[in-house]
């Protein structure tokens, strides 16, 4: 049975950029495409990093039975949901899978295909690092959204508490201090699962 790569990490732990490069150095691996109904951020693209749904699109999916795992947040500017949908984008019997998500999806995956058929990728950042990196690319949107990235970081440190993360089954961690390093040491354990 094939695998899903499971990448995960705070807010600002550079899980997106290693997940890209990831998938350049893994080419053999399927990707799939989250849903949201946030809005779409500057330098963003549609059934690239997410769809962009709206509630009703949800709602059909929902009542359909086909939504995986579902979190809303209750934002600054309303409530955001973020979802893996059974919509036929994996196929277990016929690729692997790079996947990005959070310590709750992960979980829910876990459920949804057998703990058995995820390997959990968990990126690290020193807080402080992290907060940098969050106001930095903050202020590169058009309209930054400074109080929405408070909360994230803030919800940050209760969703991915130690005691959700053993929880979770995670027990390898992989520090981003210097993003190489930490490449060249996911490129090496990922291998190895493979």
């Amino acid at each position: 049975m094939s695998k899903i790569y499971y990448i995960m990490g705070k807010s600002s732990s550079g899980k997106d950029t290693i997940f890209k490069e990831l998938v350049k150095r893994f080419p053999a691996c399927r990707t799939i495409v989250l849903y949201t109904t946030r809005p779409i951020r500057a330098g963003e693209t549609e059934g690239v990093e997410y769809h962009f749904v709206g509630e009703e699109a949800l709602q059909k999916l929902e009542q359909a039975g086909r939504v995986i795992e579902l979190r809303a947040y209750n934002t600054k500017h309303g409530i955001w949901k973020y979802f893996t949908a059974d919509d036929g984008q994996i196929d277990l019997q016929s690729a692997d899978y790079l996947v990005i998500g959070t310590l709750e999806s992960f979980r829910k995956m876990c459920r949804f295909y057998g703990v058995d058929a995820l390997v959990p990728v968990y990126i690290e950042v020193e807080d402080g690092l992290r907060l940098e990196r969050a106001l930095a690319r903050e202020r590169q949107q058009e309209q930054p959204k400074y109080a929405e990235m408070c909360r994230r970081f803030l919800a940050d440190c209760e969703d991915f508490s130690e005691e959700n993360i053993v929880a979770a089954g995670i027990g390898k961690r992989f520090q981003n201090v210097d993003i190489s390093e930490c490449l060249s040491e996911i490129e090496v354990y990922l291998r190895g699962k493979m």
